[in-house]
């Protein structure tokens, strides 16, 4: 059986899965007569041992014959699914009907606190910094789930200390002491923040700017708000520089933006 070019990824996993039981239970009933055989030839009974024999023939071409339709069945364009958009949209899908919320921005997909990216040509999905490979939609969505239940892995005040390390860094000039540095309070874009934290080969790619955008809101809608060394942040509300602004789909689906980022005195 040939799957179709519009299947969705979900069908045509279940039908091969289908295939695979076949086939599965051909092998089971290859070991009865493999049993008599063996114990035909353990006890010397050569008429049940040539019936025997005969029987498991009959059975390896049984399995050959399910193993074959299964082999064949598979004729999913994976990558190209993949690529096309199809996946996500059929993601999304599973998603409402199994009553999980997930948004869609910039070919990623948002299901709080998650963000997946879909690597087509690994055949996997990113969950954050994780490949996940078991991407048959219903088993990622049920994954997806059992995230959102599990208690967060954001660490907030490690997270505003590495924001204030770097604000320090960028704003160093306006004086070296951290009470000058409080006193004046300079707004810096975020996005300059993250190009200090991704300065290293590679990093970027291991933490995306969306990555950081989702940081920055959990950090924002949380209780940690002040570094161990009394400076308190906040997120100025500013349309800032086109192409400095930063955006994150919220839990409600609505799109939040954000620009720059200050230190002061607690």
């Amino acid at each position: 059986m040939e799957h179709c070019d519009h299947q969705t990824l979900e069908d045509a996993l279940a039908a091969t899965e289908g295939e695979a039981v076949a086939a599965l239970r051909a092998a089971g009933a290859l070991l009865a007569p493999l049993r008599r055989f063996r114990t035909a030839a353990q006890v010397g009974d050569l008429r049940e041992l040539r019936a025997a024999l005969e029987d498991a023939d009959r059975a390896v071409a049984e399995l050959r014959e399910k193993f074959t339709d299964a082999k064949k069945g598979w004729a999913f364009n994976a990558q190209q699914y993949l690529s096309s958009g199809q996946y996500n949209q059929e993601v999304m899908a599973a998603a409402r009907k199994m009553g999980v919320s997930m948004f869609e921005r910039d070919d990623r997909l948002f299901c709080y606190p998650a963000l997946l990216r879909v690597v087509p040509s690994e055949r996997v999905v990113a969950i954050d910094r994780r490949q996940e490979r078991r991407i048959r939609p219903t088993v990622l969505v049920n994954l997806l789930k059992d995230l959102q239940d599990r208690p967060p892995r954001f660490r907030p005040q490690a997270f505003l200390s590495a924001l204030f390390e770097g604000y320090s860094k960028l704003v160093s000039g306006h004086g070296n002491d951290l009470h000058d540095l409080l006193k004046l309070a300079p707004v810096v874009p975020l996005v300059d923040i993250y190009g200090l934290l991704t300065l290293l080969p590679g990093q970027a790619r291991e933490y995306s700017k969306q990555e950081f955008a989702r940081d920055i809101y959990l950090l924002h809608r949380g209780d940690v708000v002040t570094t161990r060394l009394g400076a308190r942040v906040s997120f100025p509300i500013s349309r800032g520089v086109r192409g400095k602004t930063l955006t994150v789909i919220d839990e409600s689906g609505e799109q939040r933006r954000y620009y720059g980022i200050r230190f002061t005195q607690a």
